[in-house]
C-alpha cells in the first residue's frame, strides 16, 4: 500500500504528481475519470512491460499530471501525449519541459485523428480514464496497425474482459475484437491506493501484442451482433440484432453446420478464429 507522506509546511512534495497537484492547484475531475498515479514505483513496472527501445515512438493517452510522461520520454525516440483537460496543460508542460522529443496534443482521444500523428506511434502506453478505456484501446488497435504493443492501466473488470477466453463469464465482443489481432494478458494487479483520489475500483496492467492486422469492419459488425443478445443462440441473436437480412437465422445455422458447431451455440462459445471462419461461411 502506498501512503501519502505529509511534507513540512511551506514545502512542495517530492513526488511529482503530488507536487504538481499543489503547485498548479489541480482539482481532480470525477466526470473525466481523473485518478492520478502517486506511486512512482509503478513507473518501472510499466516501462519494463513496454520494452521500450530507442527507436520506439510512444503514444500516451491521458497524460494527467505527466508523471508517466516524464518517465517515458527519455526511453524512446518520440512521445505523443494526449490530454483532454485544458486545466492540466501547465502541469504537463512542466513535466515535458526537459525533453525535446515530445508532442502534447490537447483533445479527445476518441475523436483525435490518430492516423495523422507524426512520427507514427509504435507502442501505446497509458494510464487510461476508466470511462473510455475499452473503447480507446480498440480504436487504437483499429487505426494504428503499426503499433506492436500496448501497456494500459485499466479497471480490473475491463482488463479481465479483454483477456477472457471462450466460455468464460467475462468473454464478450471486446475480447473477440481485441484478440482477433492481439495476444492479450493481464500482467499485474494494481492496488487502488496508488492513485489520488483513491478510486472505488481496483486496476490492472494489461498488455496487448500485435499478432495480425485489425479486424475488418464486417467482422467487427458480426461479432457485436452475435453478442448483442448473448443469452440467445447465435443465429437468433444475429436476427434480433438486425444483422444480415431476413434469412440470417437460416444462413447462420447452415454456416454453423458446415463449421461442425452446434446450431444452438451461443456467441460466448466461439473463439476469435471461429468468428473469422463464420464470417467467411456467411459471405459464401
Amino acid at each position: 500500500m502506498s501512503a501519502v507522506v505529509a511534507e513540512p509546511e511551506g514545502e512542495l512534495p517530492v513526488q511529482p504528481s503530488l507536487r504538481r497537484i499543489r503547485e498548479f492547484d489541480v482539482r481532480p475531475k470525477h466526470d473525466l475519470g481523473q485518478n492520478f498515479l502517486i506511486d512512482s514505483n509503478i513507473l518501472g513496472v510499466i516501462d519494463r512491460l513496454a520494452e521500450l527501445g530507442p527507436d520506439d515512438v510512444v503514444l500516451e493517452i491521458g497524460g494527467g499530471l505527466g508523471v508517466l510522461s516524464e518517465h517515458l520520454a527519455p526511453l524512446c525516440r518520440h512521445l505523443h501525449v494526449i490530454e483532454l483537460d485544458q486545466a492540466l496543460v501547465p502541469a504537463l508542460e512542466d513535466a515535458l519541459s526537459n525533453n525535446s522529443n515530445t508532442t502534447l496534443h490537447i483533445g479527445d482521444a476518441m475523436v483525435l485523428d490518430l492516423v495523422e500523428l507524426d512520427p507514427p506511434p509504435t507502442k501505446v502506453v497509458a494510464n487510461l480514464p476508466y470511462g473510455i478505456a475499452a473503447t480507446v484501446i480498440l480504436r487504437s488497435v483499429e487505426l494504428l496497425p503499426q503499433v506492436t504493443r500496448w501497456v494500459a492501466m485499466v479497471q480490473r473488470e475491463v482488463g479481465e474482459r479483454f483477456a477472457a477466453g471462450p466460455g468464460e463469464k467475462a468473454f464478450g465482443a471486446p475480447s473477440v475484437i481485441a484478440q482477433l489481432s492481439c495476444e492479450v494478458r493481464v500482467a499485474r494487479a494494481i492496488s487502488r491506493n496508488v492513485f489520488h483520489p483513491v478510486p472505488n475500483v481496483d486496476s490492472v496492467l494489461i498488455t496487448l501484442d500485435r499478432i495480425g492486422p485489425p479486424p475488418p469492419d464486417d467482422l467487427r459488425k458480426l461479432v457485436r451482433a452475435a453478442f448483442a443478445h448473448r443469452r440467445k443462440a447465435l443465429p437468433r441473436s444475429l436476427a434480433t440484432a438486425g444483422y444480415g437480412g431476413n434469412e440470417i437465422r437460416e444462413r447462420a445455422r447452415a454456416a454453423l453446420e458446415r463449421l461442425e458447431l452446434p446450431l444452438d451455440v451461443r456467441a460466448e462459445r466461439l473463439s476469435p478464429d471461429q468468428f473469422r471462419a463464420l464470417l467467411e461461411e456467411l459471405e459464401r
